[in-house]
C-alpha cells in the first residue's frame, strides 16, 4: 500500500500547477448555485484531458457531473465529491474552488494507480450547496446509489477531522398589503412591509426560548418602493438551524407561527415557501476521519481535538444529507489564518493565495490516500459500515 500512495502523492505533485490553475481560474469566475457553468466546464475539461470518462448534465442538474475510474475487480465504491458555487457579493468567500480543485487532484492522483485498486471510484460534482441543497437534489435522483463512501473537505482557518454541523431550513415569505398614498390616504392601504416587520420582531421574541444550539436569522429582501406609497408587497428570506433533524421540524411550526402572527397582525395575506430540501447535520464516519486525519498529519498538519472541534462554531452543509445515507467524512483544512472567516470578504483572498492553494494540494493527497485505503483494506470497509449502522440506531 505504502508504493501506491506514494505514487498518488507524486501524481499530484506533478499536477499541482494544473490543479492550481484550475483553482485560480474557478476563483476569478465565481458563479450562483445551479449556474456554475464555467466551473463545470473547467472541471470536466480536466477530466477529459487526463482521459477520465466524465458526463455532465446528470441527476436533474445541468451543472452537476460524474466522473469514473476503471479500477480492478470487485469491491466497493468510494466517491469524492466537489463543490464550486460561489456567495452572492463576496465570490468565494467558503472557499469552493479549494473543494474542487482538491477533489480533482484527488481523481487524478487515484487515477495513477487504478489499476491497482480494486473496487469504483468516483468524482461526482454537486452544485448549489450554497443554496438549495444540490446534494440532496440529486441523492434524490439517485446519484449516490451503490456508493459505499463519500468524501470531500473544506477550507477553513484550522484543521479538523470534522466540521461540526448544524441542520438547516430555508424559507422566504411574501406578505401581500394594499397600496396607497401614504399620505393623503393611508386609510386606504394594507401595509405589507408591517407584516414583514413584525414577523420579523416575533421571531427576535422567539429567539430568547430556543436552545443554544438553534438558530434562526433572516434579511428583508423587499420593503416597498417609496416612502409616500403604502408597501403592497414585502418579501424576507430566513434560515432557521437546529442540532437534528428533528429539533428542526419542532422549531420549523414555531417559526410558521411568527409568520402567521405579522399577517394577522398587519391585516395582510402572506405566502410561506419552505424549500424542498433541509440541510440536515454532518453524521461523521470516525473510522474514515481517523485514517484523513493521519494521512493529512503525515503531510504536515495539526489537528483540533475532538474535544475542541465539540466546543466550536457550527454551521450547516448538504454534505450532512449524504452523510446520513452512508459513510461520508466532511474534514476541513486550514487555508486561511485561525481568526478568518468562511463567508466574509477576507477569506475569499485567501481562497486564492499560496495557503489555500497548499490547503487544495494537501486536501487532494489526503483524500486520494484515504479512499486508496479504504478501497485496499477490507478491514477499514467493515469498520466504516459498522460505525455508520451504530450512527444510524442500526446495529
Amino acid at each position: 500500500m505504502e508504493d501506491i500512495l506514494d505514487q498518488i502523492c507524486r501524481t499530484i505533485d506533478e499536477a499541482a500547477d494544473a490543479l492550481l490553475a484550475v483553482s485560480h481560474d474557478i476563483h476569478a469566475n465565481p458563479e450562483l448555485a445551479f449556474k456554475e457553468e464555467h466551473a463545470c466546464r473547467v472541471l470536466t475539461g480536466a477530466l477529459a484531458e487526463r482521459g477520465i470518462r466524465v458526463e455532465s448534465d446528470v441527476y436533474t442538474l445541468p451543472t452537476a457531473f460524474d466522473a469514473e475510474l476503471e479500477t480492478r475487480g470487485d469491491g466497493p465504491t468510494v466517491a469524492v465529491l466537489a463543490e464550486y458555487d460561489a456567495l452572492p457579493g463576496i465570490g468565494h468567500a467558503c472557499g469552493h474552488n479549494l473543494i474542487a480543485t482538491a477533489a480533482l487532484g484527488a481523481t487524478i492522483g487515484l487515477h495513477a494507480v487504478q489499476a491497482r485498486l480494486p473496487g469504483r471510484v468516483r468524482m461526482i460534482g454537486t452544485p448549489a450547496e450554497e443554496r438549495g441543497g444540490g446534494k440532496e437534489v440529486m441523492a434524490r435522483a439517485g446519484a449516490f446509489e451503490g456508493v459505499d463512501a463519500a468524501m470531500m473537505i473544506h477550507p477553513a482557518g484550522f484543521n479538523m477531522a470534522t466540521m461540526p454541523s448544524i441542520c438547516v431550513a430555508e424559507v422566504s415569505v411574501i406578505y401581500h398589503g394594499r397600496s396607497a398614498h401614504a399620505s393623503a390616504m393611508p386609510h386606504k392601504g394594507v401595509n405589507a412591509l408591517d407584516g414583514v416587520l413584525l414577523a420579523y420582531q416575533a421571531i427576535s421574541n422567539l429567539r430568547q426560548h430556543i436552545r443554544p444550539t438553534e438558530r434562526i436569522h433572516g434579511i428583508i429582501t423587499d420593503g416597498g418602493q417609496a416612502p409616500n406609497i403604502v408597501p403592497e408587497r414585502a418579501a424576507a428570506d430566513f434560515y432557521v438551524r437546529a442540532a437534528n433533524e428533528r429539533a428542526l421540524e419542532a422549531l420549523k411550526p414555531r417559526v410558521q407561527a411568527c409568520f402567521e402572527a405579522g399577517a394577522k397582525g398587519s391585516g395582510c395575506e402572506v405566502e410561506v415557501n419552505w424549500a424542498g430540501v433541509d440541510y440536515l447535520d454532518i453524521n461523521t464516519n470516525w473510522p474514515l476521519a481517523e485514517r484523513f486525519e493521519a494521512h493529512a498529519t503525515g503531510l504536515g498538519r495539526a489537528f483540533m481535538t475532538r474535544e475542541e472541534i465539540e466546543s466550536s462554531f457550527a454551521g450547516s452543509t448538504d454534505m450532512g444529507n449524504v452523510s446520513h445515507r452512508l459513510p461520508s467524512i466532511h474534514p476541513m483544512l486550514a487555508a486561511a489564518p485561525r481568526n478568518v472567516v468562511i463567508h466574509h470578504p477576507d477569506f475569499a483572498r485567501w481562497a486564492g493565495s499560496e495557503m489555500g492553494d497548499q490547503a487544495a494540494l494537501d486536501g487532494a493527497k489526503a483524500l486520494a490516500m484515504t479512499a486508496a485505503e479504504y478501497l485496499l483494506t477490507p478491514a477499514l470497509q467493515s469498520e466504516a459500515a459498522r460505525a455508520f449502522e451504530v450512527s444510524k440506531g442500526l446495529g
